[in-house]
């Protein structure tokens, strides 16, 4: 069941506040409850809310929850979510509730079936999340008909065989006004046409490429939604010259200490061969 614009975008104002609280290190249990204060009560995401902190005080985490909330969460959020929380994962939460967030505002304004797929897709290649059971929760998401279901299942058997710009570009209406033009009348399409000539064109001329790059023109001349990236990490803010220098100082800490293990500390060195006297 697709949900209604309202809900989106209370969910999307969830995922970016539970996100950037997160990073203050207030507990998730707390920041569950402030942020459900802060949501409309006509929308089903407070009562959702509820039960993802019961999940998490039993079971330590909220992707459980969401499994069992399936009309309300798709497969795909909870596989992200689920990924982030998984012990010894190296998936980032926050990069994940970036990635809900956008997802939800991308649906609440102008979502298309292609664009979905598009961003999905892309957040399991550049986060590594696997695409077999990745692909699976693509799947189960209710904006995709039982067309696009038949060839996502495709994808994920072919994917790795074939390149993506070539499965996407066969089921385009490029492909179909290739081969009209070829035979030079109408025909019937092959297969059902999920996309539509701009995604084939662009498919076209990625073909053999990374995929990043298909990604990349496609967003820009479609305005498909980007995938967050993992930002560079910060000790706490400092930038890495400073951390740096840190390590510089914490080197040479060390190794005064393993001279003073030796024997003492040759303070020569540090006076240019005259040691100063003690004041008499």
């Amino acid at each position: 069941m697709l949900l209604d614009r309202e809900e989106l975008i209370e969910q999307a104002y969830f995922f970016q506040a539970l996100r950037e609280r997160s990073e203050q290190n207030l507990a998730t249990q707390d920041l569950l409850a402030s942020i459900r204060e802060e949501l409309l009560s006509t929308t089903k995401l407070p009562l959702a809310i509820d039960f993802m902190a019961a999940e998490l005080r039993l079971h330590g985490v909220v992707a459980t929850a969401m499994a069992k909330l399936p009309h309300y969460f798709t497969p795909f959020q909870t596989y992200v979510v689920s990924e982030a929380e998984r012990e010894g994962g190296r998936f980032d939460l926050s990069v994940a509730l970036e990635i809900l967030e956008r997802e939800c505002r991308y649906r609440a304004e102008s979502a298309t079936p292609q664009g979905v797929f598009v961003f999905q897709f892309e957040t399991l290649c550049r986060n590594r999340l696997g695409y077999d059971k990745g692909l699976d929760a693509v799947a189960g998401d209710p904006i995709f008909d039982a067309d696009w279901k038949e060839w996502i299942q495709t994808v994920r058997r072919q994917i790795g065989l074939v390149d993506l710009a070539d499965l996407i570009y066969v089921r385009s209406a490029q492909y179909q006004k290739a081969r009209e033009l070829a035979a030079g009348r109408d025909l019937p399409p092959e297969r059902p046409i999920l996309f539509g000539e701009k995604e084939g064109k662009i498919a076209l001329a990625n073909r053999r490429k990374d995929p990043l790059l298909l990604f990349a023109a496609l967003e820009r001349h479609l305005g498909y939604p980007t995938v967050p990236r993992l930002k560079p990490p910060t000790a706490g803010g400092v930038q890495l010259p400073a951390l740096i220098k840190r390590l510089e100082r914490l080197e040479l800490r060390f190794r005064l200490l393993e001279e003073e293990g030796k024997g003492g500390i040759d303070l020569s060195k540090f006076y240019g061969g005259q040691v100063p006297r003690p004041p008499e």
